[in-house]
């Protein structure tokens, strides 16, 4: 009886304990993700993911993983999940499977601030550089649409845009986000073309393994909690109020 008794105990205990749930995020997209002063992650992402976690019984682990990595990771099971301002595409969607989308980007342009580039169609040249990150969403817009200018891929966006800022490349492509402040931080090199010029907007989800749909749908049915109670406006003015208004005075559509 004793015996059955400590099972039964034990069963218990190990129910209590929460079941880790394990995201891979390259630490490198502030505000949304990004690391603190000692090093631990933190950001839109992080906040959202904790309160999903507490919601669903699961211990939260942060995994900084370059962003080349993160499907491969996904797809080997070191992780459970990918939320790394990722967007939905077609060919990601061959390997893996996105929550609904939590939030909406568009691309825009950085170049020299002497140039004569002022539309993606000034891109579009023989002799036309581009300075792109490899695997975003930029380059994957100049490789299907700018077969006409030279591409320069390169792993960290901070690389590419060096080669902007240097005047050494007509364009960089990235959120809308991302250009404005860069832009900000190097205004007497650089100019931001913010305008969308993609024909669809670019959705941002949290991929999971295929066969993994009950993550999914927890995932799904908190995105919309999230959206209807207020979480994700909470979560905008706590990160990015300022560029939240700079962005509806120049009546550009916000992310969430």
């Amino acid at each position: 009886m004793k015996k059955i008794f400590y099972f039964l105990t034990l069963l218990f205990a190990l129910n209590l304990v929460a079941k880790d749930l394990v995201v891979g995020m390259e630490l490198a997209y502030p505000p949304f993700e990004m690391s603190d002063k000692s090093g631990k992650a933190s950001g839109i992402s992080v906040d959202f993911l904790e309160a999903f976690a507490e919601k669903n019984g699961y211990k939260l682990v942060v995994k900084n993983i370059a962003w080349d990595g993160l499907i491969p990771a996904l797809k080997t099971g070191k992780i459970d999940l990918i939320m790394s301002s990722m967007t939905i595409t077609d060919e990601r969607k061959k390997t893996v499977s996105f929550s609904i989308p939590y939030a909406q980007a568009n691309l825009a342009i950085l170049t020299p601030l002497n140039s004569n580039i002022q539309s993606i169609k000034d891109l579009n040249q023989k002799g036309k550089i581009l300075a792109l990150k490899r695997g975003s969403t930029g380059h994957l817009y100049a490789s299907k649409n700018l077969k006409n200018a030279t591409i320069h891929l390169f792993d960290k966006e901070n690389a590419a845009i060096l080669e902007v800022i240097q005047g050494k490349a007509d364009g960089f492509f990235y959120d809308q986000l991302s250009i404005y402040r860069t832009w900000q931080k190097h205004q007497d090199t650089t100019r931001a073309i913010l305008d969308p010029f993609q024909e669809e907007a670019e959705f941002w989800g949290i991929a999971v393994q295929k066969e993994n749909v009950e993550l999914k749908k927890e995932l799904d049915e908190f995105i919309i909690q999230s959206k209807n109670d207020g979480f994700f406006d909470s979560l905008g003015e706590k990160y990015l109020k300022s560029v939240k208004d700079t962005f509806k005075e120049k009546n550009l559509q916000f992310f969430f």
